[in-house]
C-alpha cells in the first residue's frame, strides 16, 4: 500500500510535530529520521497512510536544499502518494524559498504553494504578510540572531516573491479557494486564529492536489482532519431517542445546521402497518439522496398509553441499521441510553472499540462484531452535553480516518 500523504520537513523534531496532528485524526502514521529514500523503503511505511520524511536540509545553503527537496518529493510523487505537506519553521529559518520553490516544481506542473506558517496556539500569527511571534515580527526575536539561519526578513511574500492574501469578512472557504488559485503560483495567507487556519485548510482541500500546502504545526492540525473528511463517504446518521430537553435543544442545533431530518408521530411509531409505511417512505427518499451529508432521527415529543419508550427506540434503531445496511453509511451517533441500545442490536454488534471522546463523557469508537463491523459510532447520554455537541459528534465520525 502507498502513503496517501506525505509530510516533507527540515529537521526532525519538526517532522514529529507535525505527522503527530495526524495521528491524533486517526491516520496510520509512520515517522522517519531520513528521507524519502529511506522512508519508502521502511516495512513500516506500507502500513503508514502518512508518512513523514525529514530531510535535515535547514542548515544547508539554498541550491542544496533545494536539490535534496526535489528529489525527495519526486520520489514521493512517483510512489503515490496523493497529498503533500511542506513542514516549514515557524519563525522561517533555514532555505525557506529555495525549499518551497523545489517542493512546488516537483509537485506539479500547475501546483500553487499555499503558505501560512501560523500557528496562533504557540504565538504565531501571520498579519498583512508579516509573521509575528507573540506580537513582535519575527526578525525582532531570537530568530533573528540564530547562529546557523539567521532570519533577516519578516515580511513573507518579499521573501518568497509571492503574493499575498488577507481573508475577507465572512469569506467562504470556496471563494478564498477562488481568490488563491487566480493569485499565483506561490500565495502567502495571513491568519491569526484558529478559525481562520480552519476557512483556509478548508479552501486547500477544495483545491485538491493542485494545491501544496506550506506551514508548520498549526496548518496540519485542520488538514488532517479535513483531508479524512474528504475520504469519508456516505451519511452520518444520528438517532435521538432521549426525551430530556438538553436533547431536544442539540437536535435543533443539529437541524439549524443543515441536517435533513425525519420524526415519525407517535401515531405511526404506535400502529404496526403506519410505521412500515412511513419508514418505508425514508428509506427511498434517503436512497435517493446523493452525497455526504448528516442525517436526524428524531423521537418525537410527547407519550401516548399505547406506545412504550422501549418500542420507539426499538423501531428507531432497526430504521437506522436499514439505513446504514443502505447506504454504506460514514458512521452514527446516538443519543439515549436506550437508543444505543437499539441500534447496536439492530446491527448485532458485540460491543464498541473505543478510540477518543469527542467530549468528556462522550466516547467515540466503531463497531465491533455483527453486519456493521468497524462503523465510527459515538454515544451519548440523553441529559448530557453542550447544545453543539451532536454537531461536533456528526463531524468528529466524519474528519477522522478510521481503519478500513
Amino acid at each position: 500500500m502507498a502513503p496517501f500523504i506525505a509530510i516533507v520537513a527540515d529537521d526532525l523534531t519538526g517532522s514529529g510535530d507535525t505527522a503527530v496532528q495526524f495521528v491524533r485524526a486517526g491516520w496510520p502514521t509512520q515517522l522517519s529520521v531520513g528521507r524519502a529514500s529511506q522512508a519508502l523503503s521502511d516495512p513500516a511505511a506500507h502500513r503508514a497512510e502518512v508518512i513523514a520524511v525529514t530531510t535535515h536540509s535547514r542548515p544547508l545553503p539554498g541550491a542544496q536544499a533545494a536539490a535534496v527537496v526535489r528529489e525527495d518529493v519526486a520520489a514521493l510523487r512517483a510512489a503515490g502518494v496523493r497529498r503533500l505537506y511542506k513542514k516549514v519553521d515557524s519563525t522561517l529559518r533555514g532555505a525557506f524559498r529555495a525549499e518551497i520553490d523545489a517542493a512546488r516544481a516537483a509537485w506539479r506542473e500547475d501546483a500553487v504553494a499555499v503558505v501560512c506558517p501560523a500557528f496562533p496556539a504557540t504565538g504565531r500569527t501571520v498579519r498583512e504578510g508579516v509573521l509575528y511571534v507573540d506580537g513582535r515580527p519575527v526578525t525582532e526575536t531570537s530568530a533573528a540572531t540564530d547562529p546557523v539561519t539567521p532570519v533577516t526578513e519578516n515580511h513573507i511574500p518579499t521573501l518568497l516573491d509571492g503574493a499575498q492574501l488577507s481573508m475577507r469578512d465572512d469569506e467562504s472557504p470556496h471563494d478564498l479557494a477562488g481568490r488563491i488559485a487566480a493569485a499565483g503560483a506561490v500565495v502567502v495567507v495571513d491568519a491569526q486564529t484558529t478559525g481562520e487556519l480552519d476557512r483556509l485548510a478548508q479552501a486547500i482541500v477544495l483545491m485538491g492536489e493542485r494545491a501544496l500546502p506550506v506551514g508548520s504545526g498549526g496548518l496540519a492540525i485542520p488538514l488532517a482532519r479535513l483531508w479524512a473528511g474528504a475520504e469519508s463517504q456516505g451519511t452520518v446518521i444520528v438517532v435521538v431517542t432521549s426525551q430530556h430537553s438538553a436533547s431536544r435543544r442539540q437536535a435543533q442545533a443539529l437541524q439549524a445546521a443543515g441536517a435533513r431530518t425525519w420524526s415519525p408521530s407517535l401515531a405511526q411509531l404506535a400502529d404496526a402497518n403506519a410505521w412500515r409505511d412511513w419508514s418505508a417512505q425514508v428509506c427511498e427518499s434517503e436512497a435517493a439522496a446523493s452525497g455526504p451529508g448528516t442525517l436526524l432521527l428524531l423521537a418525537p415529543e410527547g407519550r401516548r398509553d399505547d406506545l412504550e419508550s422501549d418500542v420507539v427506540a426499538a423501531r428507531l434503531g432497526e430504521l437506522a441499521g436499514r439505513l446504514i445496511q443502505g447506504d454504506a453509511a460514514a458512521g452514527v451517533v446516538a443519543t439515549g441510553g436506550d437508543g444505543a441500545s437499539a441500534v447496536l442490536a439492530a446491527l448485532q454488534a458485540g460491543g464498541i472499540a473505543l478510540v477518543d471522546e469527542v467530549m468528556g463523557g462522550v466516547p467515540l469508537g466503531t463497531l465491533t462484531g455483527g453486519r456493521a463491523a468497524g462503523l465510527p459510532i459515538v454515544t451519548k447520554a440523553g441529559g448530557f452535553g453542550t447544545d453543539d455537541v451532536l454537531i461536533r459528534a456528526a463531524r468528529a465520525v466524519r474528519e477522522r480516518r478510521f481503519p478500513a
